[in-house]
């Protein structure tokens, strides 16, 4: 799920993608480019209801001995052990290698959040760190990371297991827009509101609890809504002129488990910040 700040950066070569699969109407699409977001329902039923794959262990072991012939340490950061099966599938995978270190990481994050994590890996290599150092860095990162999730209905979270029949039901039968926070990798909702306005208000209390950040990126919905985008911008600006500020639109796998019309801050926050 990965998607990076920036499309080339220091160490891109030394990084591989390990594409997840989606299930759509039954069949098993490999090139998640081959749908586009925004061609999803808004609404997932059961005869439409997108869910994420992961690799199994069996391809994660072909995948250890291609690379264990080209390098001799590999380090793997996966989306949340608790949105997907990447981590234990890969460590399961782990147990059947031997020779090279392989050093995996449960990011804990997913999209854009995953992306600032294998960018800042890439260039710690690029500079000649170890992987030892590389892994400890990225571990001290992972805590700063916070993203929050505007999910208008749950009939996506709910065909991927992650909340019941009648929740989904309700929230959409109401038009609701549930807010999740990712901490410590599981999606928590912390508050539902009525409309898209007062999603924008929330974000940017959420924003405004940080003293300083090191990078702020919001996840556009499929259609975009250049409207959010612009109120958000222009709060980023305000109240965080010297923080990078990247958008991206949501990706495939992250649409077919939020729904394409989820909206999404992620922010990493900076040393020297107060998170209230």
């Amino acid at each position: 799920t990965a998607q990076f700040p920036q499309p080339s950066f220091p160490g891109r070569n030394l990084v591989r993608v390990i594409p997840l699969s989606v299930e759509l109407n039954g069949k098993i699409i490999e090139q998640v480019e081959e749908i586009k977001p925004g061609s999803l329902p808004s609404f997932a039923n059961k005869q439409l209801s997108p869910h994420l794959i992961s690799p199994s262990p069996d391809y994660f072991s072909r995948i250890f001995s291609e690379l264990n012939g080209a390098y001799r340490e590999i380090l793997c950061i996966f989306l949340s052990s608790e949105l997907n099966d990447c981590y234990s599938n890969s460590l399961a995978a782990l147990q059947s290698q031997r020779g090279n270190a392989i050093h995996i990481i449960d990011s804990q994050t997913a999209s854009i959040g995953l992306g600032i994590l294998v960018q800042t890996a890439a260039e710690a290599a690029s500079r000649g760190f170890s992987i030892v150092e590389i892994d400890k860095l990225i571990r001290s990162i992972i805590p700063k990371i916070y993203a929050v999730f505007s999910v208008p209905g749950l009939s996506y979270l709910h065909f991927n297991g992650f909340v019941d029949q009648a929740q989904a039901f309700v929230s959409e039968m109401l038009g609701l827009f549930t807010i999740f926070s990712l901490e410590e990798g599981r999606l928590s909702p912390i508050e539902k509101v009525r409309n898209q306005r007062h999603v924008i208000d929330f974000f940017q209390e959420f924003l405004d609890e940080f003293d300083h950040l090191h990078h702020i990126a919001i996840l556009q919905s499929a259609p975009a809504n250049p409207q959010d985008s612009h109120l958000i911008r222009e709060h980023i600006q305000q109240y965080f002129p010297r923080s990078p500020f990247t958008a991206h639109p949501i990706n495939l796998p992250l649409a077919a488990l939020l729904g394409p019309r989820a909206l999404g801050i992620f922010v990493v926050e900076g040393d020297n910040s107060h998170h209230n």
